[in-house]
């Protein structure tokens, strides 16, 4: 495993981490919890998301680690057996293409144009509308998430092709199964002093 991918790997949760950190802080302002919804409707799912989101950066480790390509043994009935690489990659790429279209393009387009997903203008009480310091620490918070998808989808396709190669195994067995191999016939080796058989 190359080092890079280990510390891009250690790094998503690092970078989902700033805006569940921003989000949580959403709980003790009873100005942002929105009008219609209830207060524990919303403190619920503003904890639940910040938890989900945690999790799901975290099995980005799972490309680099040993529990990516062989189940933990304590998984009942898989327990020791090797991960399929078509069930790392397939999530992990729809994910990573998920997430490159939620935070990157479209975060982007949203911010530069000033505007919600649907088109309408932001509120003047939006934090990136506001002003001072809740402006800079909600962009110091959400920025970071535009690196998610990308650094996934990095992750996954040195994944496969760590996987793709180590299935593809050599084409001849190894020295372990010298025996195995024939072996060339002998040759005379002609030297100085004469011929060797």
């Amino acid at each position: 495993m190359p080092r890079w991918a280990r510390l891009v790997a250690y790094a998503v949760p690092l970078v989902v981490l700033p805006s569940g950190i921003w989000r949580l802080g959403v709980l003790f302002d009873a100005d942002k919890r929105g009008g219609s919804i209830e207060d524990w409707a919303m403190s619920g799912y503003i904890v639940l998301l910040t938890l989900v989101s945690e999790v799901l950066a975290f099995t980005a480790v799972g490309l680099v680690a040993r529990w990516g390509e062989v189940f933990p043994r304590w998984m009942p009935g898989l327990g020791g057996r090797r991960v399929p690489t078509a069930a790392a990659v397939v999530p992990a790429t729809i994910g990573a293409t998920i997430l490159t279209l939620v935070f990157t393009v479209i975060g982007i387009i949203t911010t530069v144009t000033r505007s919600k997903t649907n088109g309408d203008p932001l509120p003047a009480d939006f934090p990136s509308e506001v002003g001072g310091w809740e402006t800079v620490s909600f962009y110091a918070s959400y920025v970071p998430l535009v690196l998610w998808g990308p650094m996934l989808g990095i992750l996954t396709y040195a994944y496969w092709r760590r996987r793709r190669s180590a299935t593809a195994g050599p084409l001849m067995p190894s020295a372990a199964g010298s025996a195995c191999q024939p072996t060339a016939p002998d040759v005379p080796v002609s030297t100085d002093q004469g011929t060797i058989a």
